[in-house]
């Protein structure tokens, strides 16, 4: 005996006929944003630390210091050393040399306000101080090294020189209160004052 075929509709509320199983949603693949700095950024700031570095040490190799001998005066480039023994001017300008240096030779006035401060701020035994000023003929006055004194660079007393033969050395005479202190002498015995230019390292 044949069997009977039943069919059924069957119907869900809420579903719309036309449902269809969605696929789960796909991941979104990462998007590649734009990087906000290169990438070299971190290698070039270390570069540049680098450089800065070895300016610094250049520039410190670089920088140098000029100093004088224990007991010496430092001025500018040169140092000065002030005697309190005496000694004739010949005698002074061998112990300078034995030093390594020489009386000294003023060139500005810079350098005379330097020496009248100097000569002041110690209690020095001395009155009158060599200076490499002399003259070989009266009134012809002339430094250690030949050249002839300057006009502009000259700082004599009041009065002086006295340009007179027993006279013909030349003194800054620390009594004097002005820097014009210059005084010529005879060449008997007197402090120093010596120069030699100042040690860089």
């Amino acid at each position: 005996m044949a069997s009977e075929i039943t069919y059924a509709e069957v119907k869900f509320k809420n579903v719309s006929p036309a449902a269809v199983a969605e696929a789960p949603p796909e991941k979104k693949k990462h998007e590649n944003h734009p990087q906000k700095y290169p990438l070299c950024l971190p290698w070039l700031i270390s570069l540049l630390l680098f450089l800065v570095c070895i300016a610094l040490i250049i520039a410190f190799l670089e920088e140098s210091w000029t100093c004088c001998p224990k007991g010496w005066r430092h001025f500018q480039e040169k140092c000065y050393y002030l005697s309190n023994d005496l000694m004739s001017w010949a005698e002074s300008e061998q112990n300078c040399t034995g030093m390594g240096s020489h009386l000294v030779v003023i060139n500005s006035k810079a350098e005379q306000d330097f020496l009248f401060e100097e000569l002041h701020k110690y209690s020095l035994r001395g009155v009158n101080y060599y200076i490499g000023l002399r003259a070989q003929e009266v009134g012809q006055w002339h430094w250690l090294d030949g050249t002839p004194l300057s006009e502009t660079a000259a700082f004599w007393r009041a009065g002086e020189p006295s340009n007179v033969d027993p006279e013909k050395c030349v003194v800054i005479h620390t009594r004097e209160m002005s820097q014009n202190n210059w005084n010529d002498v005879s060449c008997s015995n007197h402090c120093r004052i010596c120069q030699a230019e100042a040690v860089t390292v």
